[in-house]
């Protein structure tokens, strides 16, 4: 299974939701080799529940994903915490809402949920939890106890750092604070727009349908990270295309 654990379904948080664009990246990802994704959209994305209500919808929820005609849409959002850092929960459908929900006076900068409080939350439901881009300069979790950044099961190595940063020194940085830590890496495109899926995904020994069983192969190190040799292309064009698309939208609402 080829798999992608940071992707976001919406061009950006101020848009709404458009079945169209979704389905559009899902085409794109099978046509890149992927098997499934995992739908990390910002928890505090304008009209989160959308994305929920609309996929209901249309598509089978099975395990802990969407069946996208045979595509896998894991469920997952990304959290922002007050000590700064973004983190990825995955896991079924109604814990992630329930999460959110609890979430709710926490959407804004000066209102983030402390770090130990999120875990707290996040370990009270089978989530498979990951650091996102845990050297991003702008959102680091290098200041972060050791002891908590533990309770992750992972961390993420970004599409977007490699191409921001150089592909050997981010993935060289990465590994080595991710083996401080005593956590594996997964590879995740961060992809706000089709194009940008494929940079990176990881390959899985086998099927998974949870988020517990994509967590353990983790953990058993049954899988292989793979970076495209076209990953500089991909993002470069994948920014140039957002960022038109999204002056477009902005200027329509």
């Amino acid at each position: 299974m080829n798999i992608d654990f940071h992707t976001h379904v919406k061009l950006a948080k101020r848009v709404d939701f458009d079945r169209t664009f979704f389905e559009e990246m899902v085409l794109n990802a099978r046509e890149v080799g992927l098997d499934a994704l995992a739908m990390t959209e910002h928890f505090n994305t304008n009209r989160f529940y959308d994305i929920y209500q609309q996929l209901d919808q249309r598509f089978e929820y099975k395990g802990n994903y969407y069946d996208v005609d045979g595509f896998k849409v894991f469920t997952g959002m990304e959290i922002d915490v007050r000590e700064v850092g973004h983190i990825l929960f995955i896991g079924h459908r109604d814990d992630l809402l329930y999460t959110r929900n609890q979430l709710e006076d926490h959407t804004t900068k000066d209102t983030f949920i402390p770090f130990a409080e999120l875990l707290q939350i996040g370990e009270s439901f089978d989530f498979l939890k990951i650091g996102a881009h845990p050297m991003r300069s702008t959102t680091p979790l290098t200041q972060h106890a050791v002891d908590q950044l533990q309770r992750l099961d992972a961390f993420d190595l970004n599409g977007k750092d490699l191409f921001e940063h150089g592909i050997e020194t981010m993935e060289r940085n990465v590994l080595a604070f991710a083996e401080s830590i005593s956590r594996p890496v997964v590879c995740g495109s961060d992809s706000h727009h089709p194009i940008h899926l494929g940079a990176v995904h990881n390959q899985f020994s086998h099927q998974c349908e949870t988020a517990s069983e994509l967590k353990k192969v983790i953990q058993e190190g049954s899988y292989t990270r793979v970076i495209s040799p076209v990953l500089n292309t991909k993002i470069a064009a994948a920014k140039i295309v957002k960022k038109q698309m999204k002056e477009e939208l902005i200027a329509k609402m």
